[in-house]
């Protein structure tokens, strides 16, 4: 089984993830970052891929644009979605993100997801803090909510980023793909 992990990071945490996965998955596994991801709009199959796993930071909702632009031109794949973001993933806002990254994926085999927090680029912050207005206030929730956030990825999140993805690589190797899928060996 061959897999290729690609990710978009903005601030390290979605990387740090992506290698971690990388690494546990089995060889051969190719890992690189959005920018110099293969064209898979043929399908992963045509470059020999059973599995791609995607990863990206959390912006505005939803994928950052570089992966969103990539996701839209993968095709007939079996994948599992990663991610990283400050809100707490078990969040309303966290799982509203992750479906926004399913509903991206038509036309390919969503095997499962992964999110955790990951540290919020600074600058973003200072932004949050200068527009703070009644849509998004800095609360003290949201304020120790950002302080969590700068302590991960953790080694357990790593952890639960391995188990998950080795988990959907179970359900890759087991699922039959319809023969018109492009994807298909």
């Amino acid at each position: 089984m061959k897999s290729l992990v690609v990710y978009s990071s903005r601030t390290g945490n979605t990387e740090k993830v992506a290698r971690a996965i990388a690494a546990s998955l089995p060889q051969p596994c190719d890992l690189c970052p959005v920018d110099e991801a293969p064209d898979l709009s043929g399908g992963a199959g045509t470059l020999g891929y059973d599995f791609v796993a995607l990863g990206f930071w959390v912006d505005k909702g939803g994928p950052d644009a570089a992966t969103a632009r990539y996701m839209q031109t993968v095709k007939g794949c079996r994948v599992g979605l990663f991610g990283t973001l400050g809100a707490w993933p078990d969040s309303d806002h966290a799982r509203d993100c992750i479906h926004r990254a399913e509903e991206m994926m038509e036309g390919n085999e969503v095997l499962g997801s992964f999110l955790c927090q990951g540290r919020i680029d600074p600058a973003v912050v200072a932004m949050m803090q200068k527009m703070a207005s009644d849509a998004h206030p800095m609360t003290p929730e949201r304020i120790a909510r950002i302080r969590e956030a700068e302590r991960h990825p953790d080694q357990k999140d790593l952890a639960d980023a391995q188990a998950a993805f080795l988990a959907m690589v179970d359900r890759a190797r087991t699922a039959t793909v319809p023969a018109e899928a492009p994807c298909a060996k």
